[in-house]
């Protein structure tokens, strides 16, 4: 009995510190920047015409791996919604590595979409933001920059 006592408070606690930090935070903007930048000639491309947005949505959404980006990046259901940055995972991180909150113009308007294929790829050091160049092709990571330029601003 005691044993499952323990047990509850434990799990209790834990939910507790979870759930208010989730719930407490808010998608900050704008962001401050602590990203490395691109190179020159890749920070000036920008493939997104060409890009297939329903793919990247599916990506966004549940295929990118190891996780969806909306774990950290943000749902429908999150704090601030889809997009702000502030995802099951991502509202753990405190500023400047939080997750990018795409809601906010300030910021996405400074960030090219050179930047962003270029951050997707390979990683952003000191942030949450793990290198997809292993579970992302070129072309997928253009689609998902086309739908979060499209219908995450």
């Amino acid at each position: 009995m005691k044993k499952q006592f323990v047990l509850f408070i434990a799990a209790i606690f834990t939910f507790a510190m979870v759930s208010s930090a989730y719930a407490a935070k808010k998608a900050e903007c704008p962001q401050p920047r602590k990203t490395k930048s691109a190179p020159a000639s890749t920070a000036k491309q920008d493939k997104t015409a060409k890009a297939n947005k329903a793919n990247g949505k599916k990506i966004y959404h549940k295929t990118a791996k190891p996780m969806a980006c909306k774990m950290c990046h943000g749902d429908k259901k999150d704090p601030g919604g889809l997009g702000a940055g502030v995802g099951k995972l991502g509202a753990a991180f405190k500023s400047p590595v939080a997750p990018r909150n795409f809601k906010c113009k300030a910021t996405m308007k400074k960030i090219s979409a050179g930047q962003m294929f270029w951050i997707i790829k390979n990683g952003s050091k000191g942030t949450g933001m793990v290198a997809h160049k292993k579970t992302l092709k070129d072309k997928e990571i253009w689609d998902v920059i086309k739908y979060i330029r499209e219908d995450l601003k």
